[in-house]
C-alpha cells in the first residue's frame, strides 16, 4: 500500500479543511491501486453531492452498491476503508506533499500518453499534441484563488487601479494615444488592410522601432521568405530605399548594421513557415526552442499574417466553416499571448467589398467575423489615390479594449514605401479627416459633450 495515497485518503475522510483545499485538484486516475481509486471515487462523489465529509460507514455502503467489483475486491476495499483512521498531521505539509504527488503522477501519466501518441496508437491526437500534453502536466498546482471578492478585496483592486501596466510603446504618436501608451501583454492586436496597402510594412516598421527600444522581437512570416522580411527591416533601420540595398558596398552595409547593433540591447529573430502549415502549437515549440538554444525570450511577436496560419484544433480546414476556423486561429494566438505574457501583432485581409474602400468597417474582415470578436485592438489601414499622392495612409479604429474607440477614431500617418517606414504627420494633416471626433471632450459629471459638433461633415 502506497504511503502517500493512504495518507491522502485518510485525511479526505477526517480533515475538512484539507479536503476542501485539495479535492478539486486530485484525479481518480492518479491512483495506481484499483481499490484506492474506488475509495477516492466514492469520497469525491459523496462530497460533491452532500457537501460534507464521507465516513467509513458511508463508504462501505456506497462501495457495496457498485456493480463493477466482485466479492473479493469488495472485502479488500472494506478492509482498506477500515484502516483509514484519523491521525493528525500538519496541514501545510499535507497540502505540499499532496501537490507534489499530484504533479508527479500527472507527469508520469502524460509521458505514458505521449508515448502512445508518438507510436500512433491514439486516433484522436497527433504528435503536435505532445508538447501541450506535457505542458499541462508540468503546470499542475494547487491554485486556491477562486475569484475576486468585491467587498473584501477592495485594497487589491485599488492597488491595481494605480499600478502602471507594462506596455510596449509605438514610435507613432496617435497609436500611443489610442492605446493609452502602447500595447499591453497578453493581447492580440490586428491590422486590417487590402492587398498591397501595407500590412507587412506596418509590422516591419513597428518591429524595427521596438528593436531600437532594446527589446527582443520575434517576427514569424508565413507569406514572404525570411530574407525578404529582413530586407524590409534593413530598408527601415538603415534608412536606405529597398531597391538600393543590394547596391550598397559590403563595408558600408556592415558598418550600418554594426551601428544599429550598438544602439540596442535587443534581438530580432525572423522565422519562416510554409503558408497555412503552422499553428500556435508550432509557435509554442519555437518559443521553447529559442529559450533553450539561444536563451531568447521575445517581448513581442509579429505574425505575418493570421489568415494563412493553421489551427491546432481543426485539421486541414476540411470540415469546418471559415468563421469557426479563423476564430479558432485567433483564439489560439491570443491564448499563446496570455501563456507567454506578451503581445501578439498580426494582420488580416479585407473582403472584396472592403478592398479599395475609403471607409473600411468590421464587416469587411475577410473570411470570419469571429476574428474581431477575439482581438483586443483592431484597426484598418486605408489607402486611396489622394492619400498615396500625399504620402499618407489613413488609420481607422474598428475595435479597442484599451481606450474609447471614438476618440481619434480616424487619423493619418505618413508612409515612405521605399524605406518601409511610417512617421507622424503634421497636426494640420489630421484636421481634414472625416468624422474628426477626436477633439471632443466629455464632462463626466453630466455625461455629455462639452463641445458642439462643429466641423463634422455630413
Amino acid at each position: 500500500m502506497e504511503k502517500v495515497e493512504f495518507l491522502i485518503l485518510r485525511n479526505l475522510l477526517h480533515n475538512e479543511e484539507y479536503t476542501r483545499k485539495v479535492l478539486p485538484f486530485i484525479k481518480a486516475e492518479y491512483f495506481e491501486d484499483y481499490n484506492q481509486k474506488i475509495v477516492f471515487e466514492e469520497v469525491l462523489s459523496f462530497v460533491q453531492q452532500y457537501n460534507q465529509l464521507a465516513t467509513k460507514e458511508v463508504l462501505s455502503i456506497e462501495v457495496e452498491k457498485r456493480t463493477d467489483i466482485n466479492d473479493t475486491t469488495f472485502k479488500e476495499i472494506v478492509h482498506l476503508v477500515d484502516c483509514l483512521d484519523d491521525v493528525p498531521a500538519d496541514l501545510t505539509w499535507l497540502t505540499d506533499t499532496t501537490e507534489k504527488w499530484c504533479r508527479d503522477r500527472a507527469i508520469y501519466l502524460a509521458l505514458m500518453e505521449a508515448i502512445q501518441v508518438a507510436d500512433g496508437k491514439d486516433e484522436k491526437k497527433n504528435r503536435d499534441a505532445i508538447p501541450s500534453i506535457l505542458q499541462d502536466a508540468l503546470a499542475v498546482s494547487f491554485d486556491n484563488h477562486v475569484g475576486h471578492d468585491y467587498l473584501i478585496d477592495y485594497e487589491k483592486r485599488y492597488e491595481l487601479y494605480h499600478k502602471k501596466e507594462e506596455k510596449i510603446e509605438f514610435d507613432l504618436e496617435y497609436f500611443n494615444k489610442i492605446t493609452k501608451g502602447g500595447i499591453p501583454n497578453k493581447t492580440l492586436n490586428i491590422a486590417l488592410a487590402g492587398t498591397g496597402v501595407g500590412k507587412s510594412l506596418f509590422m516591419c516598421h513597428v518591429a524595427s522601432s521596438i528593436l531600437l527600444q532594446g527589446r527582443n522581437v520575434l517576427y514569424i512570416t508565413l507569406e514572404m521568405a525570411e530574407e525578404r522580411i529582413a530586407e524590409r527591416i534593413d530598408a527601415n533601420l538603415l534608412n536606405v530605399p529597398i531597391q538600393d540595398i543590394a547596391e550598397l558596398p559590403k563595408s558600408l552595409y556592415e558598418n550600418k548594421v554594426v551601428g544599429i547593433a550598438k544602439k540596442t540591447q535587443g534581438t530580432l529573430i525572423i522565422k519562416e513557415y510554409p503558408t497555412a502549415s503552422a499553428h500556435a502549437g508550432h509557435f509554442r515549440s519555437l518559443l521553447n526552442e529559442l529559450a533553450l538554444k539561444k536563451s531568447f525570450k521575445p517581448d513581442i511577436i509579429f505574425i505575418d499574417y493570421l489568415n494563412i496560419c493553421a489551427s491546432s484544433r481543426y485539421k486541414g480546414n476540411l470540415s469546418v466553416n471559415s468563421y469557426s476556423y479563423i476564430k479558432a486561429i485567433a483564439e489560439e494566438l491570443r491564448g499563446l499571448a496570455v501563456e507567454f505574457n506578451l503581445p501578439i501583432v498580426s494582420a488580416t485581409q479585407t473582403t472584396r467589398s472592403g478592398y479599395g474602400s475609403s471607409d473600411v468597417e468590421l464587416t469587411d474582415t475577410s473570411e470570419s467575423f469571429g476574428l474581431p470578436a477575439t482581438a483586443d485592438l483592431m484597426f484598418a489601414l486605408i489607402s486611396t489615390e489622394e492619400l498615396e499622392d500625399l504620402g499618407q495612409i489613413l488609420v481607422k479604429q474598428l475595435k479597442n479594449r484599451y481606450n474609447d474607440p471614438t476618440i481619434h477614431k480616424r487619423f493619418v500617418i505618413g508612409i515612405d514605401r521605399a524605406k518601409m517606414r511610417l512617421y507622424d504627420c503634421e497636426q494640420s494633416a489630421q484636421k481634414d479627416i472625416l468624422d474628426n471626433s477626436q477633439e471632443e471632450e466629455y464632462d463626466y459629471e453630466e455625461r455629455k459633450p462639452k463641445k458642439s459638433f462643429e466641423g463634422f461633415k455630413f
